[in-house]
């Protein structure tokens, strides 16, 4: 009996001190995207964009190992461009006629190639920490898309008066706890659109926040043109059907 009381006050301090956090950081602000609503599509601008980002910015840290470079075809790169873009990693292959593992260029069947050979590699160069993989981190994240750009916007310089933040820990107005131990990524003018647009680093959150998007559901424009196809469907044959029922009981009427 003594112990379960111990259990049960240690869970419900546990709980309460998870009620003060969720309590204390901030819901991350609505951002009016593209892609949300019925007829909500991917800006393809946005998308290339959000990828050169990653690819610049992110990549040095972050995989996303359930993407391959074919893939980007259906975000606006041409074949020519994607083989190109691929050609720029290696990766391991084999084995040859020797028995032996070899590198070669990637080419666009191959998926998105990792920063790091392994987790223990990853963490030993983040101190310690890991580095998520971006393929599904959308869709891994309460908030989605909202939610990883106001955590890629929200760092500060320095915590509010009175907040003690941890040894090698950064300040983020939307971190639950508000410490991360991933630095801020971005700063102004980072990338150089090819486009011409201002590199904010609101700008690249947004636009790498549409890229991780896209690669957590590549499916969603195919998909929300089917649900429309069915409705169309439905509402016209409800019409027939009505049409069929009025004539059907026209003699009775």
């Amino acid at each position: 009996m003594h112990r379960f009381l111990i259990t049960a006050l240690a869970g419900a301090a546990l709980m309460a001190a998870s009620a003060t956090q969720a309590a204390e950081t901030p819901e991350a602000p609505a951002h009016d995207w593209s892609f949300t609503g019925l007829f909500g599509t991917y800006d393809r601008d946005a998308l290339r964009r959000g990828f050169q980002v990653y690819k610049e910015v992110c990549s040095s840290c972050h995989a996303m190992k359930r993407v391959a470079y074919r893939n980007l075809g259906s975000i606006g790169f041409s074949g020519g461009e994607i083989a190109e873009i691929a050609a720029e990693y290696e990766v391991e292959d084999g084995p040859d006629e020797d028995g032996e593992m070899f590198f070669r260029p990637a080419r666009p069947a191959d998926r998105f190639v990792s920063p790091f050979e392994n987790e223990a590699a990853a963490r030993a160069a983040n101190g310690g920490a890991y580095p998520l993989d971006l393929s599904l981190i959308v869709k891994a994240r309460e908030g989605g898309a909202d939610y990883i750009r106001a955590l890629l916007v929200g760092y500060r310089d320095e915590p509010p008066e009175g907040f003690e933040l941890n040894v090698g820990m950064y300040y983020n107005d939307y971190f639950p706890g508000h410490q991360i131990a991933m630095p801020a990524p971005m700063v102004e003018d980072q990338v150089e659109y090819e486009d011409g647009t201002p590199a904010t680093i609101e700008q690249m959150a947004e636009d790498v926040t549409v890229f991780m998007t896209w690669a957590a559901s590549p499916e969603m424009e195919a998909r929300k043109n089917m649900g429309i196809s069915v409705l169309i469907f439905l509402v016209v044959l409800t019409g027939m059907l009505y049409a069929l029922k009025r004539q059907i009981w026209s003699d009775v009427h």
